[in-house]
């Protein structure tokens, strides 16, 4: 069975939250991982409105340590000493995290009750047997990270197969996903009629960034890209003054880079009465463009 990649966006403001629109997060499942891009005010709540448990937490990603984007970090960790969360939680984030982080502790009060470890990141930064974590720096106010969670290409058994001929599972299948073929009851069966291929899966998020050359190819072929849209392009200028991106921008990004679905996010408060003028301007460019709602789900 293949295992697919759930993605709950808890929360898809820009810097202002409104009443349908809370400060950034995402939340990425995969197997036992439950990864977090960014944790703005208001995350834990978002957590309880889509009947998640934060404790399942196993990995934070944070794209930059503008408020609107960490603003939930200090309450969301203090729930999580105070709820019996006793794993080694990662947090990773680009230059300058280390700081920050260290900065809120002072603040707020160290974590005692769970061990954190603090990674500034860049390029591929964490693989495991199922997928990995790679990050870009982009261009804003502050250093600022991109992110793409990769799932690997695999090579499975056919169980369906074995049944209709009636072959049970055994030491003679040990090498079968190297395309080796087996000897089952004095048969020999040829592994190509026995084995598929699982295509990999490629989620990206690109978050308070202006246009520049590094995104296209960092995000290239990603089933899904999650990408800030926090201006028309007739406020492109305001954009670039500000550093974000244009809805026309995203458009143009997702189809050099030939990815299959582009979700837009981190919209302006000033457009919340007129959303489909930023979704519009983007399908111009990428037919396959979504608008982001608060505790929408999309499964890769």
């Amino acid at each position: 069975m293949t295992e697919r990649i759930k993605l709950t966006f808890l929360g898809t403001s820009g810097m202002i939250p409104s009443e349908k629109r809370n400060h950034p997060a995402f939340l990425v499942s995969y197997k036992d991982e439950n990864i977090l891009v960014d944790c703005g005010e208001g995350t834990q709540i978002q957590f309880r409105k889509a009947g998640l448990n934060p404790c399942k937490i196993t990995r934070m990603l944070i794209t930059h340590w503008h408020g609107d984007h960490t603003f939930g970090l200090p309450g969301i960790l203090r729930t999580l000493s105070s709820s019996g969360y006793k794993k080694k939680l990662f947090i990773y984030g680009p230059r300058g995290i280390k700081k920050h982080i260290h900065e809120m502790f002072v603040a707020f009060g160290d974590i005692k009750e769970f061990e954190i470890e603090i990674n500034e990141v860049s390029g591929k930064f964490f693989e495991n047997q199922d997928f990995w974590l790679e990050a870009e720096n982009m261009v804003h106010v502050q250093p600022c990270n991109a992110y793409s969670f990769c799932v690997k290409e695999k090579i499975r058994i056919d169980k369906r197969k074995l049944k209709k001929f009636k072959i049970q599972e055994g030491i003679h299948l040990r090498n079968l996903k190297e395309g080796k073929d087996f000897v089952y009851n004095g048969k020999k069966y040829s592994a190509k009629n026995f084995i598929y291929k699982e295509i990999g899966k490629k989620i990206s998020f690109v978050l308070d960034t202006s246009v520049n050359e590094k995104i296209a190819p960092f995000v290239k072929n990603s089933d899904l890209l999650v990408c800030e849209s926090s201006f028309h392009s007739s406020l492109e200028k305001l954009a670039q003054e500000y550093k974000h991106l244009t809805s026309k921008q995203a458009g143009e990004i997702a189809r050099k880079a030939k990815i299959k679905k582009l979700v837009l996010t981190h919209l302006s408060e000033r457009y919340d009465k007129n959303q489909k003028i930023v979704l519009n301007e983007a399908r111009k460019f990428f037919k396959n463009t979504t608008l982001a709602k608060d505790l929408d789900v999309v499964w890769v």
